[in-house]
């Protein structure tokens, strides 16, 4: 009989889903054993799960996350291409009204990978679980932590049958999602409630599946008509998003006072006639729908700063929406919870298992993509009433300002357009958007002008039913 690893080797990482499974995968390479201990009982494929509504929405992943994906799990590109998933390059494949008007499809900068939410969990479940290192507890819920205010030492968890257990580990990792109980039980352990920001625009999003035209089913172009908060009022905003099997996965969302319907009439009318631009409504008015609406109002830009606590216990990391969770319409929290489980190796690896002070430092190098992803989230967000009690700060104000600016000088000029997609991409960090060449840019605005309507092609909307 072989024996079991000391709990000094044994990682317990705390949810199951994306950003969980990268962290087991993460760990993988520096612990004896990792536990993935998921609250749901996981699908074998491609298929919902009760923990995870929102996969019933839009998702992206963006090129930043592409990258660390294929560093944790090399060659998942290519698996996830096979399972239908599709590499679309940005700006090139993608039509998108701006704040400040239509963005040009500029030569390809960056890329998404585009694929519903079940086919990339599970083909990255599969891959991570593949690894005899790695185990699976599913149908377990996670009752609170072992240990005191100096040292995390396990979880006590609670199975199917209502028995509790305990499982000790050198290191747990929270990726529990927006429910994460951790605020919960640092206090248990004695801890001081950490810094919170919240952003709440109010935002529902409701979503649609359906089969495109035959003609449009193979490389279709995203269609992303965003809401413009200067125009004051709640803002509308829709997605259109090519996904596997010749589908067609929309999204429409508003804030406050403009949410969209959750009946399927009130869904193609709040595309046709609530958005900036009625082009959503009139590709899926030529679609075959093929399933009801799906409404969610769980949207809030929430973010925890333990990084910034005093004290900090040792062998504890909180990751993915645990730690910060985003407006989904940006769409990066997948790619954020890809780059934090690589940031997570690489600390491991640096410093070694078990060196003092290894939690706190994965904490403070995690909070680098999780607060690049947050200023993106909130630019917009905080500019809608009640998004927060105060309202936006004076740096939300400049920095909206700037942005707006370099929005506008984007739609006419491919060198910014670029530089910005740098930084949504999540390739780079935003400083790139404040070297004298962009701020010269930005100054003078737009080289090209303003169009005038969506730049589809004339062959595209022929495919799409828009042309005879």
């Amino acid at each position: 009989m072989s024996e079991r690893p000391s709990p000094a080797r044994v990682a317990v990482v705390l949810g199951g889903s994306h950003t969980g499974m990268l962290a087991a995968q993460a760990l993988a390479g520096s612990a004896d054993r990792v536990v993935v201990v998921e609250r749901d009982v996981l699908p074998s494929g491609p298929d919902p799960r009760k923990g995870l509504p929102q996969s019933r929405h839009v998702h992206l992943l963006w090129s930043g996350g592409v990258r660390a994906l294929e560093e944790l799990l090399p060659g998942i590109g290519a698996d996830l291409r096979a399972a239908g998933a599709r590499r679309a390059p940005i700006t090139t494949d993608m039509v998108a009204l701006s704040p400040r008007g239509w963005f040009r499809r500029w030569p390809e900068s960056h890329h998404i990978v585009l694929a519903g939410r079940d086919l990339l969990d599970a083909t990255v479940r599969s891959r991570v679980l593949a690894d005899e290192r790695i185990e699976l507890l599913d149908g377990t819920e996670v009752v609170d932590l072992l240990g005191d205010a100096r040292a995390v030492t396990g979880v006590r968890l609670r199975g199917r049958d209502g028995r509790e257990s305990t499982l000790e580990a050198g290191l747990v990792v929270d990726a529990t999602g927006r429910g994460s109980a951790a605020p919960r039980w640092l206090a248990a352990l004695g801890l001081p409630a950490p810094v919170r920001r919240e952003v709440d625009s109010g935002l529902a999003y409701a979503s649609r599946l359906y089969l495109a035209p035959e003609p449009a089913r193979d490389g279709f172009p995203v269609v992303n008509v965003q809401a413009d908060p200067r125009a004051g009022g709640p803002g509308r905003a829709g997605v259109l998003l090519p996904i596997e099997h010749g589908r067609w996965l929309v999204t429409l969302s508003g804030t406050r006072g403009g949410e969209p319907g959750t009946s399927d009439e009130e869904f193609a009318r709040f595309a046709r006639e609530e958005l900036r631009h009625p082009v959503i409504g009139e590709l899926i008015e030529r679609a075959e729908p093929l399933s009801g609406v799906a409404f969610t109002r769980t949207t809030a830009n929430r973010r925890h700063s333990y990084e910034r606590m005093p004290d900090w216990p040792e062998n504890l990391t909180v990751l993915g929406d645990a730690l910060a969770a985003y407006n989904p319409v940006y769409g990066h929290g997948l790619s954020v919870g890809a780059q934090s489980a690589l940031i997570l190796r690489e600390t491991v690896r640096r410093y070694g298992w078990g060196a003092a002070g290894l939690a706190r430092r994965v904490q403070k190098a995690v909070a680098r993509p999780v607060g690049a992803a947050w200023d993106l989230a909130i630019g917009q967000d905080v500019f809608y009433p009640g998004a927060t009690e105060t309202g936006p700060t004076l740096r939300d104000r400049l920095v909206a300002g700037y942005v707006d600016r370099l929005m506008h000088t984007a739609t006419g000029n491919g060198r910014i357009a670029r530089r910005v997609t740098d930084v949504t991409s999540l390739e780079r960090r935003a400083e790139v958007l404040l070297g004298p060449s962009v701020l010269l840019a930005a100054a003078v605005g737009p080289l090209k002008p303003q169009l005038t309507g969506p730049p589809l092609t004339a062959e595209e909307m022929k495919k799409a039913g828009l042309l005879p």
